[in-house]
C-alpha cells in the first residue's frame, strides 16, 4: 500500500479541507483513492466522490476506487453495487455529479468525507452549496485538480488573495513528489513535451496556469468582467424574450449562447456546445435547459446549411416549434465586425455562474488573432476550437440594439409582454 508522502495529511482527520493541486504525474487521484479505501476498510465511513458534471458512472472515480480495493487485496471488505461501493462494516462510497442534481446535495448530509475530483470544473455556486451541506461534526472535504485558470472558483478559494479557509491543508503536488514516476512511460512523454512545447508542458506537467494566449481578442474585457463581479448567479427575467444565438457546424462545433437583453444589459444565461451531433441533440438540450420558448437566432447559413439530411437548420427548428430569425450575410470582414461589437458591448455583459457558461467563457478567453510572424501582420481570427463559440457570441453582440426608438426594442416588448401576461390583450 504505497502512497507518496505528500499525501500524509490524508491520514490526519483533524483538518476541514485538504486541497491538492498540480500537474500530471503527481498521483493525486490514485493517492486520494488509495487513502480513502484504506480508511473505509477500517471505519464505517460514508464517502461522497463527486465531479461537477457526471453524466454516467463511467465519468466517476468508481472504477478507480474498486481498482484500489483489488490492488490492496481488500475485496473481502467491500461489495461493488451498480451505483455505489459498499463496505462490509457499514460504510460506503457513492458517486455523484453536482451540476443540476439536488440528490447530490442530499447525499452530502451526514457524509464523513467529500472528494471533489477535477475540482477546477466546479462552479462557484456548487462550491458554495457543498461547504455548508458538509456539516457533520468531523467531516472533511478533499479537493484535487490540475490548475487551469487563476480565476477558477477552487483556485480563488484556496490560492486566491484572501487566503484559504481556516483549518485547510493546501499543497502543490507534482511528478517530483511521486517516487515511482521515473518507472512509468510518463517520464519520456513529459520530456518530449518540454522539448516540443515548453509552455504547454509547463501547464500540463508543471501545474502552471494556462498562459495568456497571444493576440487574445477579449483578454482585457474578460479581466474586467471578473474584477467587477459580472460572473454571478443570474435568474431569467420572466417578462423578457429569451434568445439563443447559434454558430452551426458539423465537423466543427455547433455553439449556442442563451441570453436576454434586459434594458441596457446583456445577460448570458446558458451555453450549449456539441460536435458531430444531429440538430435534434441541440433541440433536446434547449428544452432540457428550459429554453423551449426562446427565439432561435441563426447566422446567414442557417437557411441553407444542412446539419443533417432533414433540411436546413431554419426548417428543422421551425418544425420543432421554435420561432427562428436568420441574420443576413455580413459579407467580408464579418468576423472582425463581431469582435468590434463584442468589445464595445462587454461592459454591459453579465454571465451566469454555471459550468456550461464557464466552458463558453474559456473559449472566449482563447479566441485570438492569427499572425504572420514574418510580416508581423494580423490575419484575422484563428479558426480553432474557440472560434465557433466566439462566432456565436459575436452574433449575439451584432443582434443587440440599444433600447428605445422602435417597437422591437426590449423595453417596449417588455411593456407589451407585461400587459399580455396580465390581461390577455
Amino acid at each position: 500500500m504505497k502512497i507518496p508522502g505528500a499525501f500524509r495529511e490524508l491520514f490526519d482527520p483533524q483538518h476541514r479541507d485538504y486541497a491538492y493541486y498540480g500537474g500530471r504525474g503527481g498521483a493525486k487521484s490514485h493517492s486520494i483513492a488509495g487513502a480513502l479505501v484504506i480508511q473505509a476498510a477500517a471505519s464505517p465511513l460514508r464517502i461522497v466522490c463527486a465531479r461537477e458534471i457526471q453524466e454516467s458512472l463511467r465519468d466517476s472515480v468508481k472504477q478507480l476506487i474498486e481498482d484500489k480495493i483489488a490492488d490492496y487485496g481488500l475485496e473481502d471488505h467491500f461489495e461493488s453495487l451498480r451505483d455505489e461501493t459498499r463496505a462490509k462494516n457499514g460504510g460506503r462510497f457513492v458517486y455523484k455529479g453536482m451540476w443540476r442534481n439536488p440528490d447530490a446535495l442530499k447525499s452530502l448530509e451526514g457524509a464523513d468525507v467529500f472528494w471533489g475530483e477535477e475540482a477546477n470544473r466546479f462552479s462557484g455556486r456548487s462550491i458554495r452549496l457543498i461547504r455548508p451541506t458538509m456539516r457533520k461534526p468531523g467531516s472533511r472535504m478533499i479537493w484535487s485538480w490540475n490548475p487551469e485558470f487563476d480565476h477558477d472558483p477552487v483556485d480563488m478559494l484556496f490560492r486566491g488573495p484572501a487566503g484559504p479557509p481556516p483549518n485547510s491543508i493546501v499543497r502543490e503536488v507534482s511528478w517530483k513528489d511521486n517516487p515511482w514516476f521515473a518507472d512509468t512511460p510518463l517520464l519520456a512523454e513529459m520530456e518530449n513535451d518540454y522539448r516540443v512545447d515548453p509552455a504547454m508542458a509547463a501547464h500540463v506537467w508543471g501545474g502552471e496556469y494556462v498562459s495568456a494566449v497571444d493576440g487574445a481578442y477579449y483578454a482585457a474585457q474578460l479581466a474586467a468582467v471578473r474584477s467587477e463581479g459580472r460572473i454571478t448567479a443570474l435568474a431569467r427575467d420572466p417578462l423578457m424574450r429569451v434568445r439563443a444565438f447559434w454558430d452551426l457546424g458539423w465537423r466543427d462545433a455547433t455553439a449556442i449562447w442563451v441570453a436576454q437583453f434586459v434594458g441596457r444589459e446583456i445577460r448570458v444565461l446558458d451555453y450549449i456546445e456539441g460536435r458531430g451531433q444531429e440538430l435534434g441533440y441541440y433541440v433536446s438540450a434547449l428544452r432540457a435547459g428550459g429554453w423551449d420558448q426562446a427565439l432561435m437566432e441563426l447566422p446567414h447559413d442557417g437557411q441553407n446549411v444542412t446539419v443533417t439530411s432533414s433540411g436546413s437548420a431554419q426548417q428543422q427548428l421551425r418544425a420543432a416549434g421554435f420561432e427562428v430569425n436568420v441574420t443576413p450575410n455580413q459579407g467580408k470582414g464579418a468576423a472582425l465586425e463581431r469582435v468590434a461589437a463584442a468589445r464595445r458591448l462587454f461592459p454591459r455583459i453579465w454571465f451566469n455562474d454555471t459550468p456550461t457558461v464557464a466552458i463558453g467563457i474559456k473559449a472566449l478567453a482563447a479566441y485570438h488573432e492569427r499572425r504572420d510572424d514574418r510580416r508581423k501582420a494580423g490575419l484575422g481570427p484563428e479558426h480553432d476550437w474557440a472560434s465557433d463559440p466566439a462566432d456565436a457570441f459575436g452574433l449575439m453582440c451584432i443582434a443587440y440594439q440599444e433600447p428605445g426608438g422602435t417597437y422591437d426594442d426590449e423595453e417596449e416588448w417588455r411593456d407589451d409582454a407585461g400587459r399580455n401576461s396580465a390581461t390577455g390583450y
